[in-house]
């Protein structure tokens, strides 16, 4: 994949971390994950893995009662968090058929930095009739934290990947509040054919101290931000739209959720703003289930109860 170390919004944090260079050993995080549907078992295996630490995966489960031939695998990080100089990588596959369920082991949490950056690349490749759920914990970037990242998904129209980010605006709760006190947060999705035509391309650049995000048309008054997207075909993508095209505006949470069409009938794009984590997690897991439900024909297992 291309560096993301070229990129306009990182000139300025170029300087060399004092304690380990930036990509030194240790600071290199590489995941491949290769998934194949077996016929014969009724149930996609992951057929093939590589890690390199900092990022590992558990073995593949398949607790998802709902589609028990679906695998659900963990990702985790041995470092804690993003820290600066680390470059990240993660490349996934899916066969024919195939289907996965992908997770985070906890919140991505951006760690303080005081030199340079950290970097992601993310690259999903879907072959005929594939279905992915790429639904990672929220992102929480600390203050003075700097974070690019880079995902690219290559479907066939007939493959579906639900792609979702919250992303926090700090550490909201500690000792004072950090909230919107990072230094640069980046990050690029875009989806193409596997002829290599693009269907469209989504940026944000934000750098709360340069361009503040609390004005209005921007953040405003809300912290949390919830970003879905839904790459499928147009007959799926329409139902999925029925069942969600009513905007909410709740002043009593306060939430606010809107979905829209994505370009090339690629499919859509479903937001949501709050105050608080919580509400927007439930509002993208409601999205989730319709896009599940009219994808699969199945639905999300009950939410499991921490008690």
């Amino acid at each position: 994949m291309t560096t993301l170390d070229s990129v306009r919004e990182l000139a300025p944090y170029q300087d060399q971390p004092a304690q380990l260079p930036a990509a030194a050993n240790g600071k290199v995080g590489i995941l491949r994950l290769g998934f194949e549907r077996r016929a014969d078992q009724d149930r996609t295996i992951l057929r093939d893995v590589y890690r390199q630490s900092p990022l590992l995966v558990q073995r593949a489960l398949y607790w998802d009662e709902e589609m028990p031939g679906l695998p659900c695998v963990m990702i985790l990080t041995t470092s804690g968090g993003v820290l600066q100089g680390d470059r990240l990588r993660m490349d996934v596959d899916l066969g024919p058929g195939a289907q996965a369920h992908l997770v985070t082991q906890a919140a991505t949490k951006i760690q303080e930095m005081d030199a340079n950056y950290g970097t992601q690349s993310q690259s999903f490749t879907l072959a005929e009739d594939a279905y992915l759920e790429f639904l990672p914990e929220p992102v929480i970037p600390f203050r003075r934290s700097r974070f690019v990242s880079d995902t690219v998904v290559r479907l066939p129209e007939t493959a579906t990947m639900l792609y979702a980010e919250v992303l926090q605006p700090g550490r909201k709760y500690y000792r004072d509040g950090e909230i919107f006190a990072y230094d640069l947060f980046s990050t690029t999705l875009r989806a193409q054919r596997p002829d290599g035509r693009p269907l469209f391309v989504e940026k944000f650049v934000i750098t709360p101290g340069r361009f503040p995000v609390t004005r209005i048309g921007m953040m405003d008054r809300f912290h949390v931000f919830g970003n879905v997207v839904l790459l499928t075909d147009p007959d799926r993508a329409a139902r999925v739209f029925e069942r969600t095209a009513t905007p909410v505006w709740d002043e009593a949470t306060p939430l606010a959720t809107a979905v829209s069409r994505l370009p090339n009938d690629a499919g859509l794009v479903f937001k949501v703003l709050g105050q608080e984590t919580e509400p927007v997690r439930a509002a993208v897991r409601a999205f989730c289930v319709a896009a599940r439900e009219e994808v699969t024909g199945c639905t999300f297992p009950p939410v499991f109860s921490w008690r």
